[in-house]
């Protein structure tokens, strides 16, 4: 048992785990991203982007696959977390081939920075903009985040939402890996506060052996909205905004593709896109 385990002092799955390696295999797909950053990129105008920064960037896996996708793009992947972006060169800049490499640049700071040169696409994913609590902290960011874009360019965040999201304790569970060293990912609503919009989430995981990894990540956030958010784009100086919602509709031909809409429905649990356009 996990708890004798425990007493024993012997090593438990939680105990020796890689909190970086969970969260990558259970919340990233960074090929997806890049493949819709690609088709939202193409629909705002006709073409295809090769410069990509990634704010919040954590372990900058995005950018490492961003890179490998193809032989002229590159890479900037912007936090401020010294041992997250420590994490990311070892175990994904490391698998890239020397040219690779060079192509993608990591910046410790604060993504309310300027830089240049400048970028076709800035991703803000997982909804990490929220830890900004307030409408001015929010529209300042959008600001920069526009000038860190060229010309033709776009911004590519990601927004959830539905009344789960706001249920105190609702934890969603996932298994992530089968078999004796398998383990399951759970992202806990642990708090909300509706007259402030702060809500707290928590993920844990739990591996097969019955050890846990309790609160591995914890976030504190203002829970936006998407008529906030796209409204923030425009204060920010944005020439226009796009929801992206994944089509349900078995009988389309479109069947779980990502597609611009200004409708949808009431789900108790949703992932959308917004794409701004420079």
């Amino acid at each position: 048992m996990t708890k004798d385990k425990a007493k024993k002092g012997e090593k438990t799955l939680a105990s020796t785990a890689d909190k970086f390696d969970c969260y990558q295999r259970s919340v990233q797909v960074p090929d997806h991203e890049v493949d819709f950053f690609d088709k939202a990129f193409r629909e705002a105008y006709k073409s295809k982007p090769t410069s990509l920064r990634e704010d919040f960037c954590g372990t900058f896996a995005v950018c490492c696959e961003w890179v490998k996708s193809g032989p002229r793009r590159t890479a900037v992947g912007v936090d401020l977390d010294k041992p997250t972006l420590q994490w990311g060169r070892n175990n994904n800049l490391a698998k890239l081939t020397a040219k690779q490499q060079e192509r993608v640049q990591i910046l410790t700071q604060d993504v309310r920075k300027r830089n240049r040169p400048t970028v076709d696409v800035l991703a803000a994913q997982n909804f990490s903009f929220w830890l900004f609590k307030t409408r001015k902290e929010v529209v300042d960011y959008f600001k920069v985040a526009r000038s860190n874009l060229n010309s033709k360019g776009i911004m590519v965040m990601d927004m959830m939402g539905g009344g789960d999201c706001y249920t105190e304790e609702n934890v969603d569970k996932r298994k992530i890996r089968k078999g004796k060293k398998g383990f399951s990912y759970h992202w806990e609503q642990a708090s909300f506060n509706p007259v402030t919009a702060d809500a707290t989430f928590y993920i844990h995981f739990k591996f097969a052996d019955g050890s846990k990894l309790k609160r591995a990540f914890e976030y504190h956030w203002r829970f936006w909205t998407i008529p906030e958010v796209r409204e923030m784009l425009a204060e920010a100086g944005f020439s226009e905004s796009h929801v992206y919602w994944e089509n349900d509709d078995e009988g389309s031909k479109h069947f779980g593709e990502w597609q611009r809409s200004e409708t949808a429905p009431s789900d108790p649990s949703w992932i959308s896109y917004i794409v701004a356009k420079k």
